[in-house]
């Protein structure tokens, strides 16, 4: 074989070995490009996010049923309002509730959804009022060793 043909197989296996990697590198991401027109808007309010980002997932049952869209600090009442868009497949009741969840070792957070028994649907553009924050690992740290501390400063009864 001459010289060109061998420089352009390379040059081919190292173009296509490029492309896998950014394919790979975009999946990693979650950066998978939904329409708007197949997805709905929903608003929730947390006290704390913790590292809660935009395009985490949506999650339902363990199903991703959609991704968040901007995260905001609501100027009055100074909690966390997260934007929420959802597929137009998965349907959510009124009284649905969402928390902020933690998946994996490296802790990657994501909003969960469950469920509630009303039998209205949820509109879109509509709020979510049953809420529950992100776990800080620093704040349940605090609690612990101020608890602990606690403990050990009390003295039995029978000492004195």
């Amino acid at each position: 074989m001459k010289r060109t043909t061998i420089d352009l197989w390379v040059g081919v296996f190292v173009a296509i070995g490029i492309a896998a990697v950014v394919f790979l590198s975009l999946k990693v991401a979650n950066l998978t490009t939904v329409s708007a027109e197949q997805t709905y808007p929903i608003v929730a309010e947390f006290d704390n996010i913790g590292g809660l980002k935009v395009k985490a997932p949506v999650k339902s049952a363990g199903v991703v049923v959609g991704r968040v869209a901007a995260i905001q600090l609501d100027a009055k009442s100074y909690r966390a309002r997260v934007s929420l868009q959802l597929d137009k497949q998965y349907r959510f009741s009124r009284d649905a509730s969402a928390e902020i969840l933690t998946s994996g070792l490296l802790g990657e957070q994501y909003v969960g959804l469950t469920q509630g028994g009303d039998p209205d649907d949820l509109a879109a553009g509509g709020q979510i009022t049953l809420t529950s924050s992100a776990v800080v690992l620093e704040q349940l740290i605090g609690k612990f060793m101020t608890n602990f501390a606690e403990k050990g400063d009390a003295k039995p009864a029978d000492a004195q």
